[in-house]
């Protein structure tokens, strides 16, 4: 093992539950004027929305409930109701949420990274966030890795959300590994989907939502509540 592949938000910083209850806001404001049952912060947002980009979080959600909407483009306005104008919406509120109530790494994913660097292990971020940058110098963790690999990258290099590798992947070439040479460490049902399609040497589930089994069923190799448990 060279390397260590890490997921951002409930993986390293408190913000999935930040996550959640914007997407909870946005979809429930949308499902009321079309009579449908409120969004659910737990099951909807694991199953449809965690760990994907803005975009297929809101495609995917939307099929859950036959729902159709046009795509719209980046310059549709935050009112909207196209996919853009959703996605738009949510990121509006997440940021807003981050400001008012700041952003915590877990102090034993910071242990870990620390002991991971000091073992000579490469260290990156893979995000689907555009605003990953952002939440990990909030959180005082930048230094900590060599490479980022976010919504940005993500669209620049035209690869694939999760659970589709292509993001994983992108991290371990960016640190000059192989996957079979990394770990991947997740919170997100499509991240350790993502993970195990990859090929990478093992995937750990990070459980932060009392779903351990459905981690392990959708790839995980061993599931964690906290990466401290693994020092």
């Amino acid at each position: 093992m060279s390397a260590c592949l890490f997921d951002l938000d409930g993986v390293l910083t408190d913000t999935a539950r930040i996550h959640a209850a914007a997407w909870e806001e946005i979809f429930d404001d949308f499902l009321a004027r079309h009579d449908q049952r409120p969004f659910d912060a737990v099951h909807d947002y694991d199953e449809y929305v965690d760990g994907r980009p803005r975009l297929d979080g809101v495609r995917s959600f939307l099929a859950s409930r036959d729902i159709t909407l046009p795509e719209g483009g980046p310059d549709d306005p935050p009112g909207a109701e196209t996919v853009a104008g959703l996605a738009a919406r949510k990121n509006d509120r997440v940021l807003e949420l981050i400001h008012e109530r700041g952003v915590e790494a877990y102090p034993g994913s910071v242990r870990y990274v620390k002991a991971a660097r000091a073992a000579g292990l490469h260290c990156a971020v893979v995000s689907a966030s555009a605003n990953c940058r952002d939440v990990l110098r909030a959180a005082r963790i930048e230094d900590l890795f060599e490479q980022v690999v976010d919504g940005h990258v993500a669209e620049e290099q035209q690869l694939a959300g999760k659970p589709a590798p292509d993001t994983y992947l992108a991290g371990a070439r960016a640190v000059g590994v192989q996957a079979g040479s990394a770990a991947v460490f997740e919170d997100a049902l499509a991240g350790v989907e993502a993970g195990r399609a990859g090929g990478f040497a093992i995937v750990v589930g990070i459980d932060r939502a009392g779903q351990a089994q459905a981690l392990t069923d959708h790839g995980a190799d061993i599931v964690v509540h906290d990466l401290a448990e693994l020092l």
